[in-house]
């Protein structure tokens, strides 16, 4: 059949419901997750340093000031596991040596070492220019 034409095909009707509106899809990145991720960012920080503060402060876990009466005067690697420590006690100043095998004394000092002058901290710009390699003002 030369000449014939088609018949358009029939489109179904849409069929409309009351239904509730469809709600948007929210991205990863919204204000609300993105404010709720900060917020427990804040908050592990912030129990970081209380705990590291607490630390400090309580006897026997290691703080400053844990005995007023013991005091490291210095300290010299031997190896990775093995080490001189001369160690103040009241007046009297024991060199110990410490390794894998446990602690022992070495040599109880007849004459205290002397105690150098403490130097300040360099500043974290002056050491930072100075792990890369630039020269400080």
């Amino acid at each position: 059949m030369a000449g014939a034409v088609a018949a358009p095909v029939p489109v179904p009707a849409t069929i409309t419901t009351a239904s509730a509106p469809v709600q948007p899809q929210h991205s990863p990145a919204s204000p609300g997750n993105l404010g709720g991720a900060v917020f427990a960012l804040v908050l592990v920080v912030g129990l970081i340093l209380l705990l590291s503060w607490l630390a400090r402060r309580m006897p026997g876990l290691g703080g400053r000031g844990a005995n007023p009466a013991l005091r490291i005067v210095g300290s010299l690697a031997l190896g990775p596991r093995d080490r001189l420590v001369v160690v103040e006690i009241g007046a009297t100043q024991l060199l110990l040596g410490v390794g894998a095998g446990g602690t022992r004394t070495l040599h109880t000092l007849d004459q205290p070492l002397p105690t150098l002058a403490a130097k300040p901290a360099p500043a974290f710009a002056q050491v930072l220019a100075q792990h890369f390699g630039k020269k400080t003002p």
